[in-house]
């Protein structure tokens, strides 16, 4: 069964009695919004069209939009959720309309087409038995669009994981962290038997199931390689490795997993110039402030300079930042609204990932803990590496922070991602609570 669900009456009569909390969060986040694009367009652009503002606007009602067809279909999904990546979202527009204003009206049209996204996949997909059904079709999938990559790629900022299509770039690993998702869900739930077999385990025994999943996400970490896409690399070993413990509980899987990553991490550096060369400069950036070190070091002065409440917006200078719209973003944030914005960023991600791992524990079946927890992994994978890798805490990856960076592609696949968690906790909301228990009760 789908998880929209429009009764003849429902589109019609609906009852605004539901999902108020949403509604409340939402009513808030999106008119914060709109307000920092107006303070934005006043303080810069002032004798500009309001037409970016205008389209920023209208992504961020989107928003509505969803909510009111989660409304009409009496969804029972996790009612926080949506408000949070409405927060995201709409500072993710601010600060690109900031930094970048030419790319504002296509950011908010990227922002459209993944809640569109969203709403298609939560009327069509219903539940996750197609995830097993397709197993190693998704295998497939991912390794071919990064086969594609390799061969036909365009190269930028020395790494080669862009592709042109049609006039459009697409950043096909945004698309294969997903497809990945599914097939190591699948892949696992259809093991599950082999998993809980009696007895002593024996590799011969765990390489049976352990071994495809292993040849895949070799392979695919081998093409990132040749793309010099450190940051996928990363993200990908670190969901294959959550999500096999999720499913084994088998803590010498994680422990012979972060060795075989140490490995080759120095294999890496010893081998490749590029992993050298960031690995140099995130250890020593005050040899050389004004080369290879000039981002990094711009991002610390830039957070440095914001203090408690910030420059405001507009009256700082994130621009100096190289990619400051993207890879830089969070350090952007903290100059014009301080640490205080910037710890509510940080909190906003923990919020979020707090409610997908909580969607993740009361998942039933394999496939829906799985998946969930796949998904909740790579969204949160993401945003710890990038504020890592934009304050020094680690080498700058690259990764596109969820719902925040600069992005088409990879906000289509956040949205994406959202829906399958939102259909998720809404299997969780309608089943029928156990005794002694509330695990039927609705998000709220």
């Amino acid at each position: 069964m789908n998880t929209l669900r429009f009764a003849p009456e429902s589109a019609a009569r609906m009852t605004f009695g539901v999902r108020t909390h949403e509604r409340e969060i939402l009513l808030w986040a999106i008119p914060l919004g709109v307000l920092g694009l107006a303070v934005v367009h006043q303080t810069l652009y002032r004798s500009e069209p309001w037409v970016p503002v205008l389209a920023g606007a209208t992504a961020l009602a989107g928003f509505l939009i969803v909510h009111a067809a989660l409304c009409a279909s009496r969804s029972d999904a996790d009612q926080v959720i949506l408000p949070i990546t409405a927060g995201l979202s709409g500072l993710s527009l601010v600060m690109i309309y900031r930094l970048r204003p030419d790319y504002l009206p296509r950011q908010a049209a990227w922002v459209a087409l993944g809640l569109l996204g969203l709403l298609v996949t939560l009327g069509l997909l219903g539940d996750l038995r197609w995830v097993r059904r397709y197993t190693y079709l998704w295998a497939a999938v991912g390794v071919a669009l990064l086969i594609l990559t390799v061969t036909a790629g365009v190269e930028r900022t020395g790494a080669r994981q862009w592709l042109v299509l049609g006039g459009f770039t697409i950043e096909p690993g945004e698309i294969v962290k997903l497809v990945l998702v599914a097939f190591f869900a699948g892949m696992l739930a259809e093991t599950r038997r082999m998993r809980m077999l009696p007895g002593p385990h024996r590799w011969t025994t765990d390489l049976s199931w352990v071994g495809p999943m292993l040849a895949v996400c070799v392979g695919s970490l081998l093409l990132l390689v040749f793309q010099r896409d450190l940051g996928q690399a990363v993200l990908y070993y670190g969901v294959f490795l959550a999500m096999l413990y999720v499913a084994a509980g088998r803590r010498d899987y994680l422990v012979l997993g972060l060795a075989a990553f140490t490995l080759g991490a120095i294999l890496s550096y010893g081998l490749f110039p590029h992993v050298r060369v960031r690995l140099d400069a995130w250890l020593s950036p005050w040899p050389d402030p004004t080369g290879r070190s000039y981002q990094i070091l711009q991002g610390v002065y830039s957070l440095a300079s914001g203090g408690v409440v910030g420059t405001g917006l507009g009256a700082g200078h994130p621009d100096l930042m190289p990619a400051a719209h993207t890879d830089m973003i969070f350090p952007a944030i903290g100059e014009e609204l301080g640490v205080a914005g910037a710890f509510c960023v940080v909190a906003l991600y923990l919020m979020l990932l707090g409610r997908f791992f909580r969607v993740a524990t009361r998942a039933e079946g394999d496939l829906d803990t799985l998946v969930a927890a796949g998904v909740a992994t790579t969204l949160g994978l993401q945003a710890f590496l990038i504020l890592a890798g934009s304050t020094r805490l680690l080498p700058l990856t690259g990764i596109p922070a969820p719902f925040l960076t600069y992005g088409g592609s990879a906000a289509v696949s956040n949205f994406l991602a959202l829906a399958l968690l939102l259909g998720i906790s809404d299997r969780i909301g309608r089943r029928p609570p156990r005794a002694g228990g509330d695990d039927g009760e609705p998000g709220c």
